[in-house]
C-alpha cells in the first residue's frame, strides 16, 4: 500500500489528521473530510509555493476561479481549468506525501 492509499484510508477512518503532519497535509486532509474552512485557514498561513498551490486548489473548490488564478500564479503553477478537482487533489497529495 502506498502513502496516498494510507492517507485516503486515514481520512475515511479517523476524525482528525495526524498531529505530527505538516500544515500542508492537514489542509488536504480537512478539505477531503469536507471542512473547506478549516483547510483554508491552514493553507492561507503557509507562505510557500506549495501553500499557495493548495490555496489555489481550495479557491477552485469554492468556485472562486479569479482568486484561484492569483494563487496559482503565486505558486508558479499553471491555472487549472480542465483537470477535475479530484485529479488535482491527488496530484498535490502525491507530490507532498513523497516529500515527507
Amino acid at each position: 500500500m502506498n502513502d496516498l492509499e494510507k492517507f485516503i484510508i486515514h481520512i475515511a477512518e479517523e476524525d482528525n489528521p495526524g498531529e505530527d503532519w505538516s500544515g500542508l497535509i492537514k489542509s488536504l486532509w480537512w478539505v477531503k473530510k469536507g471542512n473547506w474552512e478549516k483547510a483554508h485557514n491552514i493553507a492561507q498561513d503557509i507562505a510557500t509555493n506549495d501553500g499557495s498551490w493548495i490555496h489555489a486548489y481550495l479557491h477552485r473548490v469554492e468556485g472562486d476561479l479569479g482568486n484561484a488564478a492569483y494563487w496559482y500564479r503565486r505558486a508558479g503553477k499553471p491555472v487549472k481549468t480542465r483537470e477535475s478537482l479530484d485529479m488535482e487533489w491527488t496530484e498535490i497529495c502525491e507530490e507532498l506525501l513523497e516529500e515527507k
